[in-house]
């Protein structure tokens, strides 16, 4: 069973890498608001009269914003939920049904490759960016082995976290013919209450902590943090713990709501 999927995965990342310049080019212009970002946070800190805020220093914040890009590297699944959906509405989805393929296995199989891909494809555009903001990693880049694997494993787990979210959403295309709403409202709400934005840490302290309780500051904030070593000993160890839990908690929705609209999909259309 095992082989089958990975030989959706060498297939998949076979086709994913013919798309390297694609992967390269639309980082580069997707780092092009950077030097905005940077000249508004030196504003913000000039005009606070204040070497840090809400604990992070100037430098620190930049650094945390150039981090987040990794996480959301891992968590972000552009047109998984949509295409979900899409195969729901125009029934091709029966495809998966008929052949001795799960629909979950084959989609995770596929993101691995993409994401394989496009790590690979990105690799020196990001090298070329951190090494011209290296100023903003002087002294917050992790020389301990334990910071590091932790923080492998945070994104390890943002990447499941990122497609069995997004997968739930396309689940409901199930129960409804277009998603299209639904889907922005929940991508536009998770750039904002995942720390992808600015740190959870500025934001009033009772939103703060309440969002910290949510699953989606995994996609971004908590390996951001863990990276900048804002999290250490017993609070890091807890704080992988409850990742984990989401991923688990995520893995079953998904399940649970692909079993269930299975019992009242019709197959129509394709």
């Amino acid at each position: 069973m095992l082989r089958k999927y990975a030989m959706i995965y060498r297939v998949s990342l076979a086709e994913r890498m013919t798309y390297r310049a694609d992967f390269l080019i639309t980082t580069l212009f997707r780092f092009l608001p950077t030097l905005t970002t940077i000249l508004l946070w030196n504003a913000i800190y000039a005009g606070a009269g204040s070497q840090t805020l809400a604990g992070f220093s100037y430098e620190q914040t930049i650094c945390y914003l150039l981090i987040v890009n990794i996480s959301r590297m891992f968590s972000s699944m552009p047109g998984l939920a949509g295409g979900i959906a899409r195969e729901v509405r125009d029934g091709t989805l029966k495809k998966y049904l008929i052949q001795p393929l799960d629909l979950i296995g084959y989609l995770l199989s596929y993101r691995m490759a993409h994401k394989t891909a496009y790590i690979i494809g990105t690799a020196l555009p990001y090298a070329l960016l951190f090494g011209v903001c290296y100023r903003f990693f002087i002294g917050n880049v992790p020389t301990e082995p334990g910071i590091w694997a932790a923080y492998v494993a945070s994104l390890l787990m943002a990447f499941l976290i990122g497609f069995f979210f997004e997968a739930s959403v396309g689940m409901v295309g199930f129960w409804f013919l277009e998603i299209t709403s639904i889907l922005w409202v929940v991508m536009t709400l998770n750039f904002f209450i995942s720390g992808q934005m600015l740190p959870l840490d500025f934001l009033p302290p009772f939103w703060a902590g309440l969002l910290k309780l949510l699953p989606f500051q995994y996609m971004a904030y908590f390996p951001a943090v863990i990276f900048l070593r804002k999290v250490q000993g017993a609070e890091l160890l807890w704080g992988l713990a409850l990742e984990l839990f989401w991923v688990v908690f995520f893995v079953a929705l998904c399940r649970w709501l692909y079993r269930s609209g299975l019992k009242r999909y019709g197959a129509y259309g394709g």
